[in-house]
């Protein structure tokens, strides 16, 4: 499968190794090469599928791919993204298989590659190259024609012979064959591929008057005294074509910087990686054999395949992409690496902790891939006008047309040349998509990953931020400080207690207690947890046995906050823990916390954007009150439960406030679903990463008001778009049904249309001027 991923012949050849191609990919173990299985089941569940779509130009394109795959049985939904080029599609293995899905898409004239596979690259590599070519025929030819054209036009008249201005008409219409036959022939194969199938899209205005426009020029050439007049149009044909392709290979370009990120971070992985054998040799394997336990050896230069630990050599990781920190992170032995960073400075091994789907890595990749196929709904709104607006273009046309017929036929066709071409809407499909997809892209190099699109309207109208306190405005990680036990009881059994039930959590107050036992004893804890449950922001219980000594007898404790054991709090404005069993207080644990370095710079620039900031947290009031008064957060609660965070979030809804929640624990997953916009931070366990909108994976405070600041620029430049593509239809239609709009300078405004729309998106790819940017 990899060696014909990674070969383009399939792009060359027959249908038959097309069908050949797409049977490989109906083999189940190829699927998670550009898939996942959304219920578990690989065998009969629902799989999501992400693939690459080929021959797209507008939101009509895209709207033609996704009724294809509609149509097949067994395919329950289809996302196509025409900015990206990109498709999402969820079937059923029991009713389908990829083979019949890519077959009609390939059938409606949109082939279909997996996504990140080489061969989508190398195919668009070989578009590019051809769109070049095609570019610089035009180009040739439209000054070759222009000078054959400029006689005519200074000459006076009895300067030039009939016979020499025939010569020159012969002459321009031979050299307008070539862009005719080669350079407008995308234009021609898209036009024909909407009518064969019953469908409209934007080149079929570009192709009815390349069309028209070529006969006129060939009437007045064989028969200069027929009824369509003598002027020949061979001159705004190869200028329009010209300045077409111009606009198209520089809108590729432009939202290749944009969109192709994605594909960049998912080749950022090598293809093969060099593993440890049992005779103590290396060999060189795919990537996708490696497996927990093995040991690698990665050289300068690669990028780490798998999420490991260092077991040999000391090094430094470029670590930008995962986590928004720019400079090398020293990387010693016995550090943890992960997938998709880059080692800079030795030779070191990695002994394999979690590959493939299993690192975060991956995880990321699968964020960035799903907000490339978001619509926002500015964007599903113009794929909503693009088709009507096209029939009407169409109509106008025709209109006009017959408006002008009786002044001047030759006239009329070219003023229904030039409404065909001035209305075509690609500006307005790209508004929205390229600016949200340059936007998202420009997030994600400062360490923000925008897991929807959709959110970025949200964000950009958000008044209020709710912050959680332990692991988002505290660090993540937390230090044991005090232990108070039972009478009878040692610090340290209390505390190997506490640390057995504290590994099965993901809180980090839980995990506080493991992280001091494993650093005091490096060792296990000499406990065996059955019958484990936990109570979100509260705290689990669980049936505890001795392993070592002849106590077999299973314990019940609990291990969480004072109401959750039933037992007092202590009086001390610290985070605390407390244990439990069945004769009540057992031991109690205080931690230590610090703020985030950078909470206090982020509170105060969010406060600069007009924002109002609260703090929401589990833990004490005090303990709370106590943070929230060094962060600057004048409105903070604690002893929340769940319940409770989103009973504020509710109010403040109804108030008509848009709330934007920041937290990073179980706890925070139905507020984080719930908010308008929504941050999972650092280390966020899995349901606040799937709930979120935003993911932070380096646990960066600051990038949150530089998100939002980043947000309001973006929803200027939708709007900017918006208003522009209006404006554009708004003056150059009527100008070209009056006849004053040529098709040479038809062609020029088209193409200036789209490239401002996508000129004015690429802006958002730089870095927000700043975090207190305020709304316009």
């Amino acid at each position: 499968m990899q060696a014909m991923l990674a070969s383009p012949s399939y792009l060359q050849t027959p249908r038959a190794s097309a069908a050949d191609f797409w049977q490989v990919l109906d083999d189940p173990a190829e699927w998670s090469a550009f898939g996942n299985a959304l219920d578990g089941d690989t065998a009969g569940g629902r799989w999501e599928s992400m693939v690459a779509v080929e021959g797209m130009h507008c939101a009509a394109c895209a709207l033609s791919v996704e009724a294809a795959l509609m149509q097949v049985p067994g395919v329950t939904e289809a996302q196509v993204n025409a900015a990206s080029r990109r498709a999402r599609v969820v079937w059923s293995p029991a009713a389908t298989r990829p083979s019949r899905w890519f077959e009609a898409s390939a059938g409606a004239g949109y082939p279909l590659m997996p996504a990140g596979s080489a061969s989508a690259s190398a195919r668009r590599t070989r578009e590019t190259r051809m769109a070049l070519w095609r570019w610089l025929v035009s180009g040739l030819c439209m000054m070759q024609v222009m000078m054959y054209a400029y006689p005519a036009y200074v000459a006076r008249p009895g300067d030039m012979s009939a016979d020499a201005a025939q010569l020159l008409r012969w002459a321009s219409w031979v050299l307008t064959l070539p862009v005719l036959l080669f350079s407008c022939g995308p234009f021609f194969r898209n036009a024909w591929r909407d009518l064969r199938i019953g469908r409209i899209g934007m080149d079929l205005p570009v192709a009815f008057g390349v069309l028209i426009t070529f006969a006129l020029g060939s009437a007045a050439t064989f028969d200069p005294t027929g009824p369509l007049g003598h002027e020949v149009y061979f001159d705004s044909l190869t200028m329009f074509v010209f300045f077409l392709l111009t606009g198209r290979w520089l809108e590729a370009r432009l939202r290749d910087r944009t969109a192709g990120a994605l594909e960049a971070l998912m080749h950022r992985l090598p293809e093969s990686v060099e593993r440890l054998d049992a005779d103590g040799g290396w060999s060189r394997m795919s990537v996708r054999r490696i497996v927990a336990g093995d040991v690698l050896r990665v050289r300068p230069g690669e990028a780490f395949p798998v999420d490991g630990v260092l077991i040999e050599g000391d090094t430094s990781a470029d670590e930008a992409l995962l986590t928004g920190e720019s400079r090398p992170v020293p990387r010693p032995c016995g550090s943890r690496v992960l997938a998709g960073s880059h080692n800079l400075a030795a030779l070191v091994q990695v002994r394999v902790e979690s590959a493939g789907e299993d690192t975060r890595f991956a995880q990321i990749v699968q964020l960035m891939d799903r907000a490339a196929l978001d619509k926002p709904r500015l964007a599903q709104l113009a794929d909503r006008v693009a088709r009507p607006f096209l029939w009407a273009v169409l109509v106008s046309a025709a209109a006009a047309a017959l408006v002008w017929w009786h002044v001047d036929p030759g006239r009329a066709l070219m003023v229904a040349v030039a409404v065909l071409i001035v209305t075509c809407p690609c500006a307005l499909s790209l508004a929205a998509p390229a600016a949200m997809l340059a936007s998202a892209g420009a997030l994600a190099r400062g360490g923000v990953l925008c897991a929807n699109l959709q959110a970025l309207e949200a964000l950009a109208s958000v008044d209020t931020v709710i912050f959680d306190k332990t692991g988002t405005l505290t660090g993540g990680t937390l230090r044991l400080e005090r232990v108070y036990c039972r009478r009878g009881w040692m610090p340290g059994d209390a505390l190997e207690i506490g640390a057995a039930l504290g590994a099965q959590s993901l809180h980090p107050t839980a995990r506080a207690l493991s992280d001091a036992w494993q650093a005091q004893f490096r060792a296990p804890p000499g406990w065996k947890v059955s019958h484990l449950a936990e109570t979100a922001g509260e705290g689990v219980e669980a049936h505890a046995i001795r392993i070592k000594g002849c106590d077999r007898t299973a314990h019940p404790l609990r291990l969480g906050c004072a109401a959750f054991c039933s037992v007092p709090a202590l009086q001390v404005d610290a985070p605390q823990i407390h244990l439990s069993d069945d004769k009540g207080w057992l031991a109690s644990f205080v931690l230590a916390e610090e703020l985030r370095p950078d909470a206090a710079e982020a509170v105060a620039a969010l406060k600069d954007q007009g924002i109002a900031v609260r703090l929401l947290s589990g833990d004490r009031d005090a303990a709370v009150r106590a943070i929230a008064a060094r962060a600057g957060i004048a409105a903070a609660q604690g002893d929340c439960t769940p319940e409770d965070k989103l009973e504020v979030l509710w109010q403040l809804q109804a108030a008509g406030r848009e709330v934007a929640m920041i937290g990073d624990g179980l706890n925070d997953g139905p507020s984080l679903a719930r908010a308008n916009a929504s941050f999972a931070f650092g280390d966020a366990v899995p349901i606040s990463r799937a709930r979120a909108d935003f993911v932070v994976p380096g646990g960066t405070l600051a990038a949150v008001p530089k998100a939002i600041a980043q947000a309001r620029r973006t929803l200027r430049v939708v709007r900017q778009n918006l208003f522009w593509a209006a404006a554009y239809n708004a003056l150059c239609v009527p100008l070209a049904v009056a006849g004053w709009l040529p098709a040479w300078l038809a062609g020029i405004g088209m193409a200036v249309s789209s490239l401002t729309v996508v000129l004015n998106a690429v802006r958002l790819a730089a870095p927000a001027a700043g975090a207190t940017e305020a709304a316009s």
